[in-house]
Parts: structure tokens; C-alpha cells; sequence
């Protein structure tokens, strides 16, 4: 098995450029096909060409470096802040991801939890990414996994602890199927159980780090209106450096 109990150096960004290499080598060949074509047309255009190169250079290297600083030298994957959370190690616990999983052997490894149990409600039908097909031959599955779909979690009512959704909800596209997912979350999650989502939001500063790629992330007052449809509060919200939020959310 792959993962071990500490990550890699720079294993964040160089996961994001192996899992996307073909948008990196699409961008690296428009840039040299526009470097070169300076050498056929002649100082006339050069400005104009090279300005375009370097607008596609910067966004790209900033969206790597700031990924760097999020991933790899923030303490986001040393899960120091769910110390913060006070979880006793014989809580019932879930991490549930949507095809990627770096996480589980982490909080087994690094907080002992006991009582981990792991779901994967990835489905090829419906996240038809390449980069989530890549980083699944890259990372197996953490031991015991289970398959489920979005409208069922199978696991008794009132039954969880805590629930972890670390960068996985927001692969849930559909409004509706969100919906119907959170309120199963709501089912199984006890009186006074917590869930824990992680998420980079589409806001200002990701649009400042990943320009159109930020479509790919959710507004906040979308998850707002997810967690007020299936019957959730948020207790507390903290930004983990500014380009992801932490949600911890109750039952009403």
C-alpha cells in the first residue's frame, strides 16, 4: 500500500500537476508555439505575444505556488486544528471522499482514532474527471472501504460521532443530490455529532489563486442553503490560511 503515515515533500502540488499533467503540457506547448512564432513575425507583434505567453505563465505558476503553500507548508494535512475539536479516540468516526483518499491514514495513524470507518461515494457515471481516474490508480483505497451512492449511507440513524468531508462534497454537482446527501449525513450523525467540512470556497481569494478554476469549487451561500436544507447549523467556521474554510456543522 502506497500511503504512508507522513506526506511526501511537495506531495500536494506534485499531485496536482501528475494528476493534471495534460493542462501543464498544453499550456507549456501554447507558450513555446508563441515564443517561436516572435521569430516569424518579427518585432511588430513580439510585444503582443510575449504579453499573451506571460498571461498564461503567471496564473499558472501562482495557482501552483499558492497549492504549494496550502498543501504542502501550511499545517492543513497535520490536522492540528482537529486537536481544537477535542474528539475522544473511541468516538464513532467517518471520512467519506469522493474517489481520492490521502487522508484516512492520516487521521488513523496521526490521532489514533479508533473507530474509523471510510466511505467512497465516487461514480464514474457522474465524476467523469481524468484527474480523479489518475489519482485513483495512484492512491488504493484505504483498507475496508466502502462503496456507497448519495442518497444512502448504510449506517444506523444517530449512529456517528463525527463525519470528515475533506475536499470531497464539493464533487457533488447537483443541487439536489446534494441535498438528499446531507440529510442522510443528518440521519446518521448523533445529537450532539459534528460534521467536519473542508472546502476551498468560490470566492475572491481562489479566484485570485486559480482564476477560472474556481468554478469548480462552490459559493458560500450555496453551502449555506445545502446546510439549511438538510437541517444542519453551522457551530463554526474558520479559515485555514485564505483559500480554504472549515465548516463544523450540528444538528438543529
Amino acid at each position: 500500500m502506497k500511503n504512508t503515515t507522513q506526506r511526501k515533500p511537495l506531495q500536494g502540488v506534485l499531485n496536482i500537476i501528475r494528476f493534471n499533467w495534460h493542462f501543464y503540457l498544453l499550456s507549456g506547448l501554447f507558450i513555446i508555439f508563441l515564443v517561436l512564432l516572435v521569430t516569424f513575425l518579427g518585432e511588430m507583434y513580439s510585444i503582443y505575444l510575449l504579453l499573451i505567453a506571460f498571461l498564461v505563465l503567471l496564473p499558472t505558476l501562482i495557482s501552483l505556488f499558492i497549492s504549494a503553500y496550502v498543501y504542502d507548508f501550511s499545517d492543513l494535512y497535520s490536522f492540528s486544528w482537529i486537536k481544537n475539536l477535542q474528539i475522544p479516540l473511541q468516538s464513532n468516526i467517518i471520512n467519506i471522499n469522493a474517489g481520492f483518499d490521502e487522508t484516512s491514514i492520516l487521521l488513523k495513524n496521526q490521532h489514533q482514532f479508533e473507530n474509523l470507518q471510510v466511505f467512497d461515494f465516487y461514480d464514474e457515471t457522474k465524476h467523469t474527471e481524468i484527474s480523479i481516474k489518475r489519482a485513483r490508480k495512484a492512491y488504493p483505497a484505504f483498507p475496508n472501504t466502502q462503496n456507497i451512492t448519495t442518497n444512502h449511507i448504510p449506517l444506523e440513524k444517530n449512529s456517528v460521532d463525527v463525519a470528515f468531508l475533506i475536499f470531497s462534497a464539493h464533487e457533488i454537482r447537483e443541487e439536489n443530490e446534494r441535498n438528499t446527501f446531507f440529510s442522510e449525513l443528518n440521519r446518521i450523525i448523533k445529537e450532539n455529532g459534528k460534521v467536519i467540512l473542508v472546502e476551498h470556497l468560490q470566492d475572491l481569494p481562489n479566484f485570485m489563486a486559480y482564476t477560472v478554476g474556481f468554478l469548480h469549487f462552490h459559493k458560500k451561500i450555496t453551502w449555506k442553503n445545502t446546510f439549511q436544507s438538510s437541517h444542519f447549523n453551522i457551530k463554526q467556521e474558520v479559515k485555514h490560511t485564505p483559500f480554504v474554510s472549515i465548516f463544523i456543522l450540528e444538528k438543529k
